[in-house]
């Protein structure tokens, strides 16, 4: 009983190792593109890391598990699983294109995850429409995003 608890709490593990990789992300790959001199040379960077980590770890680990067969693929699955890589590969180039343009980490960043959970739940509603009436609540949260980005964005320290 022990083992499933641990088990099933498992996904928070992997959801801050997430926060955690994202959340210094912006700040890293500002530093990279200045000290690059380029932004492209940047996101060239990026694509490598994205190759190696987003194809050469899972090809070995389907590999090793037998799973690389053709079994278990699906047109849709496959389509839907590359449009949401290439969504990620487009927020990652948007990031830099706005570093390009004058921003800074200390403000892109803030409005980037302040906005992304925001989409993320009205677009989830839109694939898988509620069952039940929304809580009023979900509004507060929506305005108290706004209003916490903007706080961190406005007392942010200077650098």
């Amino acid at each position: 009983m022990n083992k499933e608890k641990k088990s099933s709490m498992l996904w928070v593990m992997f959801a801050i190792g997430a926060a955690l990789s994202w959340g210094v992300y912006g700040a890293m790959l500002h530093q990279g593109q200045v000290k690059l001199g380029s932004p492209l040379r940047a996101l060239l960077c990026v694509g490598v890391a994205y190759f190696l980590i987003g194809v050469v770890v899972p090809v070995a680990m389907l590999s090793s598990q037998g799973q690389l067969n053709g079994q278990g693929w699906n047109t849709f699955g496959a389509t839907t699983a590359t449009v949401a890589g290439a969504l990620g590969a487009i927020g990652a180039v948007c990031i830099i294109l706005a570093f390009k343009s004058g921003g800074l980490p200390t403000y892109v960043m803030p409005l980037v995850f302040g906005g992304a959970p925001v989409i993320n739940v009205l677009f989830t509603m839109l694939i898988h429409p509620p069952k039940s009436a929304l809580n009023p609540l979900l509004f507060v949260g929506f305005l108290l995003v706004v209003l916490g980005a903007s706080m961190v964005l406005y007392f942010r320290p200077q650098s």
